[in-house]
């Protein structure tokens, strides 16, 4: 049995409700092997309870839960279910075959609900909890009610509610903030108020279910727990009904960056919640915004000329945690019109290039002058820079021709050489990639072995352009390329001549032997 006695004081738990709230944002319905899919990523984030669904509520719900129950034993399995023995009998059934198996009952108490939705009497509400709490406690020993709408309902009736729930054996009683309507204040001092009076309060677990309508989705949970809830429900990414749910990542790094405020903490391995994120988006097709908390894509970047400032002398500057505790690789610095002179210098180290002041100051104002006309400026932009400010001695791409007939292309290359001299030269190959590559090096007299090539996009919307990488061999040395442009064609023979422009640097500076074939 899950009480309140069976778990240290200071432990949350998670409730994710990912597959059934969550699942209810228009758009983000999942199949039962979707479902699946996501539970075991869950299970592996330390959920402690995994809501599956609604069985009552249509077949695929009841596939889901079985699928799930018969892979995941570890996890506490629940359903939900409505104050109607029907619900009741459909959630027991799915839930045969699991190992840690909870029945997750509500029913409407606020005013508003009990007269326009249900159209019964106090009376006749309490006389339902009752009977439904039995009746589900008849089959399974782990029993979670809700008062739905709690934090409209008046407080001695919420009461009231709670206590009959608790008599008929619930060993969970959740909170809802059904329409998000709370604030923190409030909800702190209603879950004070039940968990002081109520008899039989501290014997259960007293869990929070916050909506986000008003923004205030984690901050009400996080008050909550200071109230004494000891469950949160929440979900990946913040899915769920309207404006969404308590956001799980959110509040679990809440109580991980602020622990020794909030003295509470979960068993959440938080290095999986980027991860899972991303699973979730590629699983529904509902992406996070760039300026989530925690998981969106400019949580950890840095623009400001300041703030990159910062974090080059000490990430604590401009961090409150590190990207690798949430599984994000690392720190950006986004090089954009905001950046200033250490960051592009830091950049350009990272890239190999090490500059006097005046290069630097060169460089720098090209860079500026590159912010106008783009949002973002990548490393790609910043090797074209340095080839135009301050190398001299690379080929330069004029102009190229491509004629693809087939299995058979030809390319043609007009380059300008080290010398300033125009070289054309045109090659053929199986495609116009490799027509291109073999007439760059014809040009060039540098041979590369290509190991791997691929293209993508770069930037957002109208600044988006084709970045092309490649890795290749040149005496058993790996080297690697980038170049970018609007035409992927051409940002595949920058990425070529990155390369093989260095190589020559490489042998001008080192007095070696020539590197054609």
């Amino acid at each position: 049995m899950n009480t309140a006695s069976s778990q240290p004081s200071n432990r949350i738990l998670i409730f994710d409700t990912t597959l059934r709230d969550g699942e209810q944002s228009p758009g983000c319905s999942m199949s039962p092997q979707q479902k699946v899919v996501m539970a075991r990523a869950l299970a592996e984030l330390g959920v402690d309870i995994l809501e599956t669904g609604f069985p009552a509520s249509s077949q695929s719900d009841r596939e889901a839960t079985a699928m799930i129950a018969a892979e995941l034993r570890k996890t506490t399995l629940c359903v939900l279910s409505r104050c109607l023995p029907a619900d009741i009998e459909a959630s027991a059934r799915s839930l045969e075959n699991a190992a840690r198996p909870r029945i997750h009952l509500f029913l409407s108490t606020s005013p508003l609900h009990r007269e326009h939705k249900l159209r019964i009497s106090k009376d006749e509400v309490l006389e339902s909890i009752h009977k439904h709490v039995s009746m589900a406690r008849g089959y399974i020993d782990d029993i979670e009610f809700s008062p739905e709408d709690a934090t409209r309902t008046e407080p001695e009736f919420l009461a009231e509610a709670v206590t009959v729930a608790i008599a008929a054996g619930a060993t969970t009683i959740n909170m809802p903030d059904t329409l998000g309507y709370t604030t923190p204040g409030e909800i702190r001092e209603l879950f004070e108020r039940l968990i002081g009076t109520v008899p039989g309060a501290r014997e259960v677990v007293f869990s929070t279910h916050c909506h986000n309508d008003l923004g205030m989705a984690v901050a009400n949970s996080l008050a909550a727990i200071e109230g004494g809830a000891r469950q949160v429900e929440c979900t990946i990414n913040g899915i769920g009904e309207r404006a969404g749910n308590c956001a799980l990542e959110e509040l679990t790094m809440a109580l991980k960056v602020r622990n020794s405020y909030y003295n509470a903490d979960t068993g959440i391995d938080t290095r999986h919640l980027v991860p899972t994120s991303q699973l979730l988006t590629r699983l529904t097709g509902m992406q996070v915004q760039r300026n989530k908390a925690i998981v969106g894509a400019n949580a950890f970047a840095h623009e400001s000329g300041i703030h990159q400032h910062g974090m080059l002398r000490h990430r604590c500057t401009y961090e409150i945690m590190n990207p690798e505790d949430v599984g994000c690789i690392e720190s950006q610095m986004v090089l954009g019109r905001h950046s200033g002179r250490a960051a592009v210098e830091h950049r350009l180290r990272a890239l190999g290039y090490f500059l006097g002041e005046e290069e630097l100051n060169l460089v720098f104002a090209q860079f500026k002058d590159l912010c106008e006309s783009q949002r973002v400026v990548n490393d790609a932009d910043l090797q074209a820079l340095m080839q135009d400010a301050v190398e001299s001695d690379g080929y330069r791409l004029a102009a190229m021709t491509i004629s693809d007939h087939g299995q058979d292309a030809q390319a043609q290359v007009e380059l300008s050489d080290p010398n300033g001299d125009r070289v054309i030269e045109t090659a053929q190959g199986e495609g116009p990639v490799a027509a291109l590559f073999a007439a760059l090096a014809a040009a060039t007299g540098v041979q590369l072995i290509l190991d791997s090539y691929q293209v993508h996009s770069v930037g957002i919307g109208a600044d988006a352009r084709g970045e092309a990488t490649l890795s290749v061999r040149y005496q058993d040395i790996e080297y690697e390329g980038s170049g970018v442009s609007e035409d992927i064609i051409e940002a595949s023979a920058l990425a070529w001549l990155d390369v093989a422009n260095r190589l020559l640097r490489q042998r001008n500076d080192a007095g070696t032997a020539a590197l054609t074939a």
